[in-house]
């Protein structure tokens, strides 16, 4: 304890000898860290779409707003997009890495942004027919997927893909919406809740492509 005051109390004198242009710079600097772990934090950030796991709904490229406040009024719904940290990505707590999630510079975390299908306390199936038409049934009830980019384009149920879950509480569900090119929930299983990042809500650029994803 006595070194961490030892060490404040030298830069606070370091910083007390600087010239008023240098503390300028320095608080601004500061300030401008503050706001932004603030926003990122407690209201949202924006991110861009690098891959075609969730066509049509999202296009590589996008760029959409991802909101946070919803989780302190809210918990997820099914339908809902979300950003996420995969459960295979190791988070290092280190101060910078925590610093980098927190503002969101230079951080190396990967996120994935797939769609809730499993809420906790559900079992999911997916099960083909006859024709090859692949259908989500959420506690042996089908699911209205207007989402999908194709209901056939499936990869068939193997040791690799999982096609039933049993949701425990705080886990869900995570599947892209084109089905046949996504690494979702189905390969590496079910997120816990505690990795949800936020809640995609629009697509702001390019323009035409405007829209509420919710």
């Amino acid at each position: 304890m006595y070194k961490i005051k030892e060490i404040f109390s030298k830069l606070k004198e370091k910083y007390n000898s600087l010239n008023p242009i240098a503390k300028e710079i320095i608080e601004t600097i500061v300030f401008v860290l503050v706001m932004v772990i603030v926003i990122r934090f407690f209201v949202g950030e924006i991110r861009w779409i690098p891959s075609a796991s969730m066509h049509p709904t999202l296009l590589e490229g996008d760029r959409i707003v991802v909101e946070r406040y919803s989780r302190f009024y809210r918990t997820p719904k099914r339908g809902d997009i979300m950003v996420f940290y995969p459960p295979f990505e190791r988070l290092k707590n280190t101060p910078c890495r925590v610093m980098s999630r927190l503002t969101g510079f230079f951080c190396k975390d990967i996120a994935y942004i797939k769609r809730i299908i499993g809420l906790p306390g559900e079992n999911v199936k997916i099960k083909p027919d006859k024709s090859g038409k692949y259908t989500v049934f959420i506690n042996d009830k089908p699911l209205e997927e207007p989402y999908v980019k194709s209901p056939y384009d499936y990869p068939q149920c193997s040791e690799t893909v999982t096609c039933e879950f049993d949701i425990p509480e705080n886990y869900y569900l995570m599947l892209g919406d084109n089905r046949g090119n996504s690494q979702d929930g189905r390969y590496w299983g079910l997120l816990p809740k505690d990795r949800f990042i936020g809640r995609a809500v629009t697509i702001f650029w390019p323009p035409k492509r405007t829209k509420r994803l919710f």
